[in-house]
């Protein structure tokens, strides 16, 4: 893996989006001038960009690898994550039936950074790539703009496969004991989140007591520490965390439940569709309804053997070598 800290450039931005809101983009380009097509990295709904795409580590920075292929790569974080504006009331204990930056706010943000790049860059079309809810919000924007991008990736994302989820469904700390089959009124607009909470679903995924051998544990510690400092006020609680709108927890209980948020049929851009065997989030169902659904656009669908929720964070060996080859084929084929 390359050193992505000394490698690659890196320079931030703010763009502005709209609701008077500012949206925190993080460029990574190769060290010459950039030959391939422009790479947006769109988050989950917990750890923002830079923590989630470019940690300061060999095996870290999905960026720097892409960035290094040729690809200028933006990294963003949506409204309330990371240094984008955080929304009202986040500077507040959280409000419970309050749910901030829902799938169509996000969708805007995902808009505002393509223009952006797109003036950018002389009109080029980004590929857009989403991990997690970030598939989810990446897919949701393609639906209504597919002419506006390139491409889009979608990893482990839920798309409203089946009705059923074993962690965020029915039955979960999600669902509302007094009205059934409704999110939860008790839950607040944001969540607070520690960093050791990173690592126990990620560590349930992994086969073995060894985690060592599937996850470089200077890795792990690199994804807390960022997701850490991606939040100026985390210090100043006890213990110390980080803000993340939850939003996106309430769409993926829709989405965990059944529901559909938008419609793959609209989308007419190539498409990958990847899932980790063994990811927590998605389902073998939300894949095989995304297949049955882009029926519209040129797209091909990955799983990939024994690889976890973080298969782009994981040893290279454990599914993220796969992850890049798919990443790096599907976009040289947008060139």
């Amino acid at each position: 893996a390359a050193q992505p800290a000394s490698s690659v450039v890196r320079t931030e931005w703010k763009v502005q989006g709209d609701d008077g809101i500012t949206l925190a983009v993080r460029q990574v380009s190769p060290p010459t001038a950039a030959t391939g097509v422009p790479v947006v990295l769109l988050h989950g709904a917990r750890v923002p960009g830079v923590a989630s795409f470019d940690l300061p580590v060999a095996g870290g920075s999905l960026a720097a690898d892409l960035a290094l292929d040729g690809h200028d790569v933006y990294v963003m974080d949506a409204r309330g994550y990371g240094r984008s504006t955080r929304l009202p009331g986040m500077d507040a204990p959280p409000r419970p039936g309050v749910t901030l930056a829902r799938s169509n706010e996000i969708a805007r943000d995902i808009g505002a950074i393509v223009d952006w790049i797109r003036t950018q860059r002389g009109g080029r079309a980004p590929v857009v790539v989403g991990w997690a809810p970030g598939g989810d919000w990446g897919g949701h924007y393609a639906s209504l703009h597919s002419e506006r991008v390139a491409g889009v990736v979608m990893l482990n994302t839920l798309y409203g496969g089946t009705p059923t989820h074993p962690s965020l469904g029915r039955g979960s700390d999600l669902e509302d004991r007094e009205h059934p089959g409704e999110f939860a009124r008790a839950y607040g607009s944001y969540r607070l989140s520690t960093a050791a909470s990173l690592l126990p679903a990620w560590d349930r995924s992994i086969p073995g007591d060894d985690k060592t051998a599937w996850r470089d544990p200077v890795v792990a510690n690199a994804y807390m520490g960022e997701a850490m400092a991606s939040d100026d006020t985390s210090g100043s609680r006890e213990p110390a965390t980080f803000r993340a709108p939850s939003g996106a927890m309430e769409d993926s209980f829709l989405l965990a439940t059944g529901r559909q948020l938008w419609d793959a049929s609209l989308i007419t851009c190539p498409t990958l569709v990847v899932r980790s065997e063994a990811d927590f989030w998605s389902r073998p169902g939300d894949l095989e309804m995304l297949r049955r659904h882009l029926t519209h656009a040129p797209a091909r669908f990955v799983s990939i053997p024994g690889a976890t929720h973080f298969v782009h964070l994981d040893r290279p060996e454990r599914g993220r070598a796969r992850l890049l080859d798919e990443l790096r084929a599907f976009l040289r084929d947008r060139l």
